[in-house]
């Protein structure tokens, strides 16, 4: 079961870049990656077509070996020191960034796309991988913002990231291709294959009207 969990959670698994040091060691040549957000159009054998958020329809091939995980809510107060998170945010006036959203992972998951790199969930966005070391509850920034301040370590830095209240703030769950229904929202990175298909091997869907948030 924790075998399954865990390549449930990965397909998830932030979905983040790979850190950035092996980004900038990767080739040239290789094509980038089309992060797609929206909600399923049909799903049908292998092929995943998606409205997006943009209004346009994009047609993504699952590999054979694709796996899928779902998000659930989960409390600003299960974040804790120790806590492994992701985190989507936007630089505030006051230098600290300002969550967009939070995701959580399980143990199994700890160390997945560590690091702080650019994101594509808004223009100005970045991704936050790390362990949390500290939890701020009555600072003047988390008490203004109903919130908290988290100290989020990773290899090679820290980022101070102001949660307010109110963000999604979501865990992991296993799921299922087949719960890949019509309307139903989903977050894909896909990669173009040498035919120009966009292919993934991945896939977070929403459940509960709990959409994937990042």
């Amino acid at each position: 079961m924790l075998k399954l969990f865990a390549a449930a959670a990965l397909a998830l698994a932030v979905t983040a870049p790979v850190a950035a040091k092996l980004a900038a060691a990767a080739s040239m040549a290789a094509p980038e990656r089309v992060f797609i957000r929206g909600k399923v159009v049909s799903y049908s054998g292998q092929t995943l077509v998606v409205k997006t958020r943009e209004g346009k329809t994009a047609t993504v091939m699952l590999t054979p070996d694709a796996q899928a995980a779902t998000v659930q809510t989960v409390a600003l107060e299960d974040i804790k020191p120790t806590s492994y998170i992701g985190t989507s945010a936007e630089p505030g006036k006051d230098g600290v960034l300002r969550a967009l959203e939070v995701h959580v992972f399980p143990e199994v998951m700890r160390g997945t796309g560590d690091g702080h790199y650019g994101w594509t969930l808004t223009k100005k966005s970045s991704m936050t991988n790390g362990n949390v070391s500290a939890v701020d509850t009555s600072g003047k920034l988390a008490t203004k913002a109903k919130g908290r301040v988290l100290t989020v370590d990773y290899k090679g830095g820290t980022q101070q990231v102001l949660v307010p209240a109110g963000i999604p703030i979501v865990q992991f769950a296993p799921a299922m291709l087949s719960q890949l229904a019509p309307g139903v929202a989903v977050f894909v990175i896909g990669q173009p294959g040498a035919d120009g298909m966009l292919m993934a091997n991945r896939v977070t869907l929403g459940t509960n009207g709990v959409a994937p948030p990042m």
